[in-house]
């Protein structure tokens, strides 16, 4: 696991893979912004619509104290969009890895498995609602796990652990159904789900790091086309090649 590892990190960095890197982070930045820009109007207006609410209600007597308050939580409100930027990082990947993942399992195995058949290409209306479905079951767990946050940082490892399980569900399952179909996919997942959520560790600790976690799609996909890959077993492709010429395999 370690190795697939490794060797999808040297892959993103490859020449071939720099295109599809560079097209990755423009539209994850694309998304961060329209998220970050959204919460703020929101939470804008949420705060000066209750100033003037709680105005109507007390009185114009606490008009200067209702005023500072909207101040601290628009001040509160921007930092919260940062961190909500940081925490939904997993979702925006989740989003961006549905559209690029046939470019990057492509580039996987035609450098790592170029005697084996490929896998044929996910439409679109496969892989988005795949990459859709992952992006609100992420923010779903997240909004679940947010108190516990209070509790010794018992809030971070829940958002740890749930991302490892939902990225690392979504990525094998991407990676699989370029080979079988959704439901096999599936059933594979599931029979191998200790792996899988392993697998998912590494993952979620590449998207915890800031800025590098921009080149999440790539590393995820990269490494489940390898984990698929190896938990597929003996692949009769690159055994009787062998046989035919008459080569003893390894």
């Amino acid at each position: 696991m370690l190795d697939a590892a490794v060797k999808a990190i040297s892959q993103i960095l490859s020449p071939p893979m720099r295109t599809i890197l560079w097209r990755s982070i423009g539209l994850a930045l694309v998304l961060i912004t329209v998220l970050a820009i959204g919460l703020q109007r929101a939470l804008s207006w949420f705060a000066d619509y209750g100033e003037v609410w709680a105005e109507a209600m007390l009185g114009p007597g606490f008009h200067t104290t209702l005023n500072i308050l909207s101040w601290i939580i628009s001040i509160a409100a921007g930092l919260g969009v940062v961190l909500g930027g940081i925490f939904l990082m997993p979702a925006v990947t989740s989003l961006v890895a549905s559209v690029f993942v046939d470019d990057v399992a492509e580039h996987v195995e035609r450098e790592h498995y170029p005697a084996e058949r490929p896998g044929d290409a996910l439409p679109l209306g496969v892989a988005i609602p795949e990459g859709i479905k992952t992006a609100l079951l992420t923010i779903l767990v997240y909004l679940i796990a947010l108190p516990f946050v209070l509790f010794a940082g018992a809030g971070f490892l829940i958002f740890f652990i749930a991302t490892a399980w939902l990225l690392g569900r979504e990525y094998f399952e991407l990676a699989a159904m370029r080979f079988r179909s959704p439901a096999e996919a599936k059933a594979m997942r599931k029979d191998n789900a200790a792996t899988v959520f392993t697998a998912g560790l590494f993952i979620a600790a590449f998207v915890s790091i800031p800025i590098v976690n921009l080149a999440t799609p790539l590393f995820g996909m990269a490494f489940m086309v390898h984990m698929h890959k190896r938990l597929s077993g003996p692949r009769p492709e690159l055994i009787e090649p062998a046989r035919r010429t008459g080569v003893p395999t390894v």
